[in-house]
């Protein structure tokens, strides 16, 4: 089976080098002549554990190629899965103009029955547009070619995407013939053979199930963060509460860990997609209003307590920030909390010295030379005066606190995600604040 996928970033790069690993013969297409000159030497541009490997391996076995060209590889393919970026617009809505004009672009150039997957999260409605774009293509052109159209929204964790992918809790898929669901679940079965856990759905409802999704678990972090935020005043420990209520098999545990809010490519990005699609209704998303609300405040939540710890009083103050990137084990620094964060240190000025295993590049890319980029967690923290906490890399688990205390002027540590016990920071000799505790 050949199939094509247009767009090689997060989601158009992993699939392809999944499904390639499953016996597809995959054509990933990018514009950028630049990147698929790096992918064919296995150099990846973003930071998914394993992802390098798989990448080349395909390639040089044969059955994942890159281009540029969609028109050079589409006579061949049964599918053209489009997974190209849907930036949000200022208004927060998003921006489809890369997934219109992938539809365009096979509208131009196919010449046999394919079945066109949106596999980048896009609104309701989306898939209806790309049919639609297709079609006035095929017009143009005078010629009667028969397509169909799918929504196979990604599920995939960042830090994980691999296991996810090859090892999916569920697939959906949106279809409106038979045909098209005949070979999505000739593509899927692979993965599936033990349990084949393939839901489908009408179009609308699959593009629906990913901002819902997303949404949903939004909606759990943006709750226990509240939560968190309440225990702290009412001297309550959030931790006693999140498995309290996280033992109730009508809530479950899952994303219920407070912190210092959360970022990324899709929980920011899909809920205010989602606001905004309901508000072109005439329907106000009150809950996720208050989610979105929420998360901005936390954002914050470590800047204030340390804030207040010097009393308003920040000149001149040396801070280590451990953990650039949104979450563990990837390099992205989408909505990120400690783009907040520095930037309100370097306001109230703060020196800002910072250490991440994945990130650092991609902060010297958005934030260029304003922090100092230390060499390890251990010359992050030499002459500082508090240490934040903002990723829960593993790295970051059992330091020498003996080494960390000695380098510090003041051995204070804020914990932006709950990671440390707080007699064993009071027995190493540190002030210790959480979140909720």
């Amino acid at each position: 089976m050949k199939i094509a996928i247009v767009g090689t970033g997060y989601v158009g790069l992993v699939s392809g080098a999944c499904f390639a690993e499953m016996g597809v013969e995959v054509t990933c297409v990018d514009i950028n002549q630049e990147k698929i000159e790096q992918l064919k030497k296995g150099i990846i541009p973003i930071y998914e554990p394993g992802l390098d490997e798989m990448v080349l391996r395909n390639y040089r076995e044969g059955r994942l190629h890159f281009s540029t060209q969609l028109r050079d590889c589409i006579s061949d393919v049964e599918a053209v899965f489009s997974a190209v970026g849907t930036p949000p617009d200022e208004d927060g809505s998003a921006d489809l103009s890369y997934v219109l004009n992938v539809a365009h672009e096979v509208g131009q150039y196919m010449n046999h029955y394919l079945v066109v997957v949106t596999k980048s999260t896009v609104p309701v409605g989306t898939a209806a547009r790309v049919k639609a774009a297709i079609q006035e293509e095929l017009d143009k052109r005078g010629k009667n070619i028969e397509f169909d159209v799918a929504s196979n929204p990604e599920f995939l964790k960042e830090g994980s995407a691999i296991k996810d992918f090859m090892s999916p809790d569920r697939v959906v898929v949106g279809v409106e013939s038979e045909h098209a669901r005949e070979l999505m679940t000739k593509l899927y079965r692979p993965f599936l053979l033990n349990n084949f856990r393939v839901i489908f759905t009408d179009i609308p409802s699959a593009e629906m199930i990913k901002y819902a999704a997303n949404s949903m678990l939004a909606t759990r972090i943006s709750f226990m963060n509240d939560i968190a935020n309440l225990c702290e005043l009412v001297g309550a420990d959030v931790n006693a509460v999140r498995k309290g209520i996280g033992s109730d098999t009508r809530i479950g545990s899952k994303f219920l860990y407070p912190g210092c809010g959360y970022g990324g490519s899709c929980f920011p990005k899909d809920v205010k997609a989602l606001i905004k699609t309901a508000e072109q209704k005439g329907y106000p998303m009150k809950v996720l209003q208050a989610v979105e609300a929420v998360n901005e405040i936390q954002k914050n939540v470590l800047f204030n307590k340390l804030n207040a710890y010097y009393n308003g009083d920040l000149q001149g103050k040396t801070i280590t920030l451990w953990g650039l990137a949104f979450k563990a084990e990837t390099d992205d620094m989408r909505e990120a909390t400690s783009l907040v964060t520095i930037k309100k240190l370097l306001e109230a000025g703060c020196k800002v010295r910072v250490y991440d295993p994945a990130a650092m590049n991609e902060c010297r890319r958005r934030i260029g030379d304003s922090v100092y980029y230390a060499q390890d967690i251990y010359d992050a923290t030499l002459g500082s005066d508090a240490l934040l906490l903002l990723t829960e890399w593993k790295q970051f688990r059992l330091p020498s606190w003996e080494v960390v205390r000695r380098s510090m002027n003041r051995p204070i540590v804020f914990d932006g995600r709950n990671i440390y016990d707080p007699s064993d920071m009071q027995a190493a000799g540190f002030e210790y604040f959480s979140i909720g505790r």
